[in-house]
Order: structure tokens, then C-alpha cells, then sequence
């Protein structure tokens, strides 16, 4: 089956538990305290879980070594999103509403709406790779992305926000426990308690020591399983609670959707065939992986950002909410430009 097409059915599916989690906001069979308390928990709690055991299950020193560049990837994303963001504003948006607009464009979401996408296509080492690639994109976000949020004034008291980051300490923490050699016994017996294999020779002879441990991490990787349909659900919750009043369509809304959903796609292309004929091709995965994110629609956090950073709230609301929806055509559409013309 070709990459767009199950690109398509993927986003599909998705779109649809986004629609549950819509309607459970619009009935208020979730309340505003409920979906910030699902958020901080998809936050705080599943997704480190998810982290902690993808780095467990793929990454080894010569993975490590092989990956550097990941999180160059990340960033890079962002930093080409916030240059798009830079040349459109002037474009499409006045001047009191420019540092929301570039914030919008340059901001995708590169975690919750990929997730479920690249593992379709690429399994457990996509997994691994866009989560690498999370480090980078986070580092951007907080300074680059907070301060042109802010006219381009720095604010260090952001960089706690970094530095506390529960995805970044879980990647950390992940990666320093995988090097460790007895980890892949663990993953074993945690794969064999969890009924995802089959038992080998090392269960046999395992302690019980190893087998507490892989009951745990067992523990961890099922939690960690709960993200994707978490995820999408708080989505939809969080699409049904913004105030979209103004349905009229505007020149900032307008550009905002041009430019996180097209421009800046082409932009990642453009730059990856460049690396390519300049320096070296990138390897396929990490390529996708890395278009893919350049994808997405503008990410659900964007509208904490602006209410608590001084932006235009209402924008990013409707930024969200309509760069989400044409999402479902635009992404399949650009995975298949690139597949027929081999970027």
C-alpha cells in the first residue's frame, strides 16, 4: 500500500477518535477541569512512559551514534516554520498580530498528531526517531519560539520550563538505562510477561530479580500504550472547548493555514533535497519522519502559549481548530507529491 494512502486511512481513524473526544467537550461528558487533568496526565504521566520504553526497546550506543543528528532535525522544523512565519506575516497579518502569526506557523504538532503515523509506516524505529527529534524541537520552542511569541524579547525564566520538561527528563532517562547491558534481558521478560512474545532461553534462567524488573517495565509500556488514543482524545477535547465565535474567514487565519500546511512543508522538502545534492542524503525514515512533522497543523499547546505570553488567543484558537481539519487532506496530499517525485 502506498505511504499516502495509509497516511490517509491512518488520519482518517484518528480524525475520527478526535471526534469523540470533541463531542464528549461539546455534551460536557468532559468538563474544562476534566480535559486539563487528562492533558497534565498525558503530559506528566503516559507520555514519559511511552519515552522511558521506546528508548529501552531501540536505542543501543551504535543507535545513539547513528542518530545524533535527530535532534538537528527537530529544530530545524521549527527554525524553517518560524522563517516562513517571518516572510508571510508581513503578507497576511497587521502588526499588533504578527508575533502570534509566526508563532503559529512555526509551531507544528510534532508529537501527538505524528505518533500514531509513523508507527504505522515505520514500527518501532520511527517511534524512536521522531521521539529524538522532540528534544530538538523542544529547545527551539522555548527559546526561539517563546521569544518571537514575546517581539523578540528574551525570556530566561522560560528556560525552567525546558530544563523541567517531563518528555526531555524521560528521553534522558530512557537512553542512560538502555546502555545499560542487562536492559535487553528486561525488554525480554517484559515483552514475555505482557503475552507479546514468546518465551526464550533467558526467561528459563531468569532471576527473580529480572523478572520483577520486567514486570515493571511491562507495568510502564502499558501505560505508555494509553498515549495515542489519550492523546487524540484531549485533542478533541480541547478543539471542543475553544471560542470559535468568528467563523468568518480573515487574512491572518488564511495565512496562518497557508503557511503551516503548505509553505512550510515545501520549505522542509526543499531544504532536505538541498542537504541531499549539497552535503548528504538524508536516510529515509529520519527524512519522512522529519517531513512528516513539517506537516502537521498548528499543535494544540499554541493557545496556552499566546494567553500566557501575551498573543493573540483568538487567532490561535482558530488557527488550531482549521489548520487541524484541512490537515486530513493536506498531509496525505504532500506525502504523495513527494513519493511520486522521489524528494
Amino acid at each position: 500500500m502506498p505511504a499516502w494512502l495509509s497516511v490517509l486511512l491512518k488520519i482518517l481513524a484518528m480524525f475520527l477518535v478526535i471526534l469523540v473526544g470533541w463531542l464528549a467537550r461539546r455534551r460536557a461528558y468532559l468538563t474544562a477541569e476534566t480535559t486539563r487533568a487528562l492533558s497534565r496526565f498525558v503530559v506528566d504521566l503516559t507520555m514519559p512512559a511511552l519515552i522511558v520504553t521506546q528508548m529501552l526497546r531501540t536505542v543501543d550506543a551504535r543507535a545513539l551514534a547513528a542518530d545524533w543528528y535527530l535532534p538537528l532535525l527537530g529544530a530545524g522544523v521549527l527554525v524553517l516554520g518560524n522563517g516562513v512565519g517571518l516572510l508571510a506575516a508581513p503578507l497576511f497579518a497587521r502588526r499588533g498580530e504578527r508575533n502570534t502569526f509566526i508563532f503559529l506557523a512555526m509551531v507544528a504538532n510534532w508529537v501527538y498528531l505524528p505518533l500514531p503515523i509513523v508507527q504505522t509506516l515505520y514500527g518501532d524505529e520511527g517511534v524512536r526517531m521522531l521521539l529524538l527529534t522532540n528534544v530538538g524541537s523542544q529547545l527551539v520552542l522555548w527559546t526561539l519560539g517563546v521569544w518571537s511569541l514575546r517581539g523578540g524579547r528574551p525570556d530566561i525564566s522560560s528556560l525552567k520550563n525546558l530544563v523541567t520538561n517531563p518528555g526531555l527528563i524521560a528521553t534522558a532517562v530512557g537512553i542512560l538505562i538502555a546502555l545499560i547491558p542487562a536492559t535487553r534481558q528486561i525488554v525480554q521478560l517484559g515483552d514475555w510477561i505482557a503475552g507479546a512474545a514468546a518465551p526464550g532461553p533467558a526467561t528459563a534462567q531468569a532471576g527473580i530479580g529480572p523478572l520483577i524488573l520486567g514486570a515493571l517495565y511491562s507495568a510502564v509500556k502499558l501505560a505508555g500504550d494509553m498515549t495515542v488514543p489519550l492523546s487524540l482524545i484531549m485533542t478533541g477535547a480541547q478543539l471542543g472547548e475553544l471560542d470559535l465565535a468568528d467563523h468568518r474567514p480573515s487574512m491572518p487565519l488564511t495565512g496562518v493555514i497557508a503557511a503551516r500546511l503548505v509553505f512550510a512543508p515545501i520549505l522542509a522538502v526543499a531544504a532536505g533535497w538541498a542537504i541531499g545534492r549539497i552535503w548528504a542524503p538524508i536516510p529515509e525514515v529520519p527524512r519522512m519522519v522529519t517531513y512528516i512533522i513539517a506537516c502537521m497543523p498548528v499543535a494544540i499547546s499554541c493557545s496556552l502559549f499566546t494567553d500566557r505570553f501575551g498573543g493573540d488567543t483568538s487567532l490561535a484558537a482558530r488557527g488550531i481548530f482549521y489548520s487541524t481539519l484541512f490537515s486530513i487532506f493536506t498531509v496525505p496530499l504532500v506525502l504523495y507529491v513527494i513519493q511520486t517525485l522521489r524528494l
